[in-house]
């Protein structure tokens, strides 16, 4: 097998990120987009020692998990990357892909791993946006990049954010096209960079905030008056990003106008979203994923709660319901500065969050005397350090809650705990990002 070949497979399963997979001469071939049961030709892109990669050249048997992408950008644009097959089926692959890391990486036999838990309905469902901006053929294009690139992919519609942001994005380009405001290109001309646009599904709030490389907006007086004509529209600011940085937002915001945030609910718990706030993208699954986490903390209202990692305090707030005290801790001052405000807000009292590393800041509360029955942990994508684990182990909660979002690191942090006397109970599959590859999961080990 060399490059360039076309090869006659049948594809067998589906990858990390839910490319197909075929076996030729006896090699694992990548192939994006395809399904697992098809017959297809497949063109050679690359051979590496150990994997291959290719793409489809015609299918010879389409899968039964095939359908039509319902959004007509699918096949050019890197937003999604499971729209062709059914939804049904994604949410399999994302249990066995949960399944399979906990298997095989965190050495567990035959895991209990739930069915995924998705939406009725998988569109529509973001409620923030960050869309790059840019010039083709003089035209301003705006939209997500396509796969593997920076090459904007220029959308009228996105089928997974609120119907407000194509309002946005559509009233923001025919306001530049018409004021002759330029995005910014690699040469450093150019003003505008981002169009972000955020929205309380809830509240009906909306905020819209330009990423611009100045600290003037021209013409935004124009721009406020046309997107008034959007229900719910409180919020436009200027950010300013100058830097040669692929990092979206800078860190200086001017409020244009309204307010320098907005609001929605999680549940029966309010929080304020500021441009640099975390907030979960799909409030209806986080709904969900933090009712499965305060099911696995089994609280009865006596137990204090570390919760580590814990952003602007949501998973907090649902945990404060039943537990006796909840201790946040978290690095970013920001998100600390948000998670005060939000329990102050919602009338919470049994939270106190701390700013630091999770793992210096849980050895602190133990060393002086504080110990927690139960810990749930949020970590970022690398998972979690492994002093924490430490820590966590020697003081031995009865339950560690651990809200993943990614498989792969949930595996070996569960392999970890496992060496430090901790057993996988059972692990749940949260659909927060239908149509991609991505999953989130909520995870209970107990002492054993």
């Amino acid at each position: 097998m060399k490059k360039n070949d076309i090869i006659k497979a049948e594809i067998t399963s589906q990858g990390y990120n839910g490319e197909g997979i075929a076996r030729i001469e006896g090699m694992p071939v990548f192939i994006e987009n395809a399904l697992p049961g098809e017959k297809a030709s497949i063109h050679i892109l690359k051979v590496n020692k150990n994997l291959a990669f290719g793409k489809i050249a015609s299918i010879d048997v389409p899968s039964k998990l095939r359908v039509e992408p319902p959004c007509p950008y699918y096949w050019k644009c890197g937003g999604c990357d499971l729209q062709h097959q059914t939804y049904e089926s994604q949410l399999e692959f994302k249990k066995k892909r949960v399944r399979d890391a906990i298997e095989r990486i965190g050495g567990v036999k035959d895991p209990v791993v739930n069915d995924t838990l998705g939406m009725e309905n998988p569109f529509r469902y973001r409620n923030k946006v960050q869309l790059p901006v840019g010039l083709e053929n003089g035209k301003i294009i705006s939209g997500f990049y396509a796969k593997r690139s920076h090459r904007i992919i220029d959308m009228e519609s996105c089928i997974i954010q609120h119907e407000d942001g194509d309002k946005v994005l559509k009233i923001v380009r025919e306001w530049m096209e018409d004021n002759g405001i330029l995005p910014y290109q690699a040469d450093g001309t150019g003003l505008i960079r981002h169009i972000m646009v955020r929205k309380g599904f809830i509240t009906g709030d909306l905020m819209v905030v330009i990423v611009a490389t100045k600290n003037q907006l021209p013409m935004n007086e124009d721009l406020t008056r046309r997107l008034s004509n959007i229900d719910g529209f409180k919020s436009l600011i200027l950010n300013i990003n100058s830097r040669d940085t692929n990092v979206i937002l800078g860190e200086s915001n001017i409020v244009l106008y309204g307010t320098d945030h907005i609001e929605d609910y999680i549940s029966e718990f309010r929080f304020r979203i500021s441009p640099h706030s975390f907030f979960q993208v799909n409030p209806a699954q986080t709904h969900v994923m933090y009712s499965k986490a305060l099911e696995y903390a089994g609280l009865t209202g006596n137990e204090t709660v570390f919760d580590a990692y814990c952003g602007a305090g949501t998973i907090s707030m649902f945990l404060s319901k039943k537990a006796k005290k909840v201790y946040g801790v978290e690095i970013v001052r920001e998100a600390v500065a948000d998670a005060r405000l939000n329990a102050e807000m919602n009338g919470v009292t049994n939270i106190e969050f701390i700013e630091g590393k999770s793992e210096d800041v849980i050895a602190d509360l133990i060393e002086q005397g504080i110990h927690a029955d139960v810990v749930v942990v949020d970590p970022p994508r690398k998972g979690c350090e492994r002093s924490l684990l430490d820590s966590i182990a020697a003081m031995g909660p009865k339950r560690l809650v651990y809200v993943s979002c990614d498989a792969a690191t949930l595996g070996r942090d569960v392999g970890i705990m496992a060496e430090l006397g901790y057993e996988l109970v059972e692990a749940t599959p949260v659909d927060n990002f239908p149509m991609t590859a991505h999953v989130e999961t909520v995870a209970l080990m107990s002492r054993i």
